[in-house]
């Protein structure tokens, strides 16, 4: 079966990234590209996708207004996958109410992971709508479950408490290096990055691993006003950008103030964010 997936998302990088990685998939056509809340209402109404793929933040109508928009005119809602660079807190809130999500910068691997999971979800609704107990043509007008409607404001509520609530940031963290543990203040750390499962946290003074497993358990230690997740690998302290580099295909790189003069890359789907930071 050929998924119809709807992409909706105001900054065109993020668009043209996850596109393209949706459509490297097998057997999803992409059938439109929404750049705000009002169009992918109207586009929900003029394709019914199987799959969309909706930005949280979105300027007039957000991520989480399209769906109270659909529930509210009694629209089939599609399969749901929020794109975000919202911090672990509204992850959390997703994974409690069983909706999907992809983390800004995207990657290629998750999104397969991910339209898996929606094709299972949709064979799963077929094959209730055919029990003998059920009606055995279903329309796609029929009003949408009650309980829908629930789980999204229980959703609205879980992300509101956890972004109006002030994070409480330690002002240190643990960094391992030469068979210590030292507790490195946050505005010392210059950059952290993984690979092949290890962090790595580079300080004025210091370079040694972190005892954490991803970059978003790091996160959740680290002062969000601070740091930023510049890209899937790196997430860098704006304090300690030494030099924004212009790259090739109107991207960039950032050259941090460590001793190594470390360059670090910045995702297309964070360019938009680097210019907000500098003025660009």
């Amino acid at each position: 079966m050929i998924l119809k997936a709807l992409i909706v998302d105001d900054e065109p990088l993020a668009r043209q990234e996850l596109q393209y990685l949706v459509e490297a998939v097998d057997g999803v056509e992409v059938v439109a590209i929404g750049t705000n809340g009002i169009e992918a209402v109207d586009l929900v109404r003029a394709h019914r996708p199987d799959l969309i793929f909706l930005d949280v933040q979105m300027p007039g109508l957000d991520g989480f207004g399209v769906l109270k928009k659909l529930i509210d005119k009694k629209m089939p809602l599609p399969q749901v996958v929020f794109a975000t660079a919202y911090d672990r807190y509204a992850v959390r809130a997703f994974e409690v109410n069983a909706v999907d999500y992809l983390l800004k910068p995207f990657d290629g691997d998750r999104v397969r992971q991910t339209i898996t999971k929606a094709r299972a979800r949709l064979a799963a609704t077929v094959a209730e709508a055919v029990e003998p107990d059920q009606p055995n043509d279903p329309t796609p007008d029929s009003p949408l479950d009650a309980n829908l409607d629930a789980k999204l404001d229980a959703l609205l509520r879980l992300v509101e408490e956890a972004t109006q609530t002030p994070r409480t940031n330690p002002g240190k963290i643990v960094v391992r290096a030469q068979n210590r543990l030292l507790l490195v203040d946050q505005r010392e750390i210059c950059f952290a990055s993984i690979e092949e499962g290890a962090i790595s946290v580079m300080t004025t003074s210091v370079d040694g691993q972190s005892n954490c497993r991803t970059l978003e358990e790091l996160m959740e230690q680290l002062d969000p006003a601070m740091f930023w997740r510049a890209h899937r690998s790196y997430v860098v302290n704006i304090q300690h950008i030494r030099e924004v580099v212009p790259w090739f295909k109107s991207s960039y790189q950032l050259r941090m103030d460590d001793a190594k003069r470390t360059e670090i890359p910045v995702s297309r789907s964070q360019t938009k964010r680097l210019r907000e930071l500098f003025n660009l």
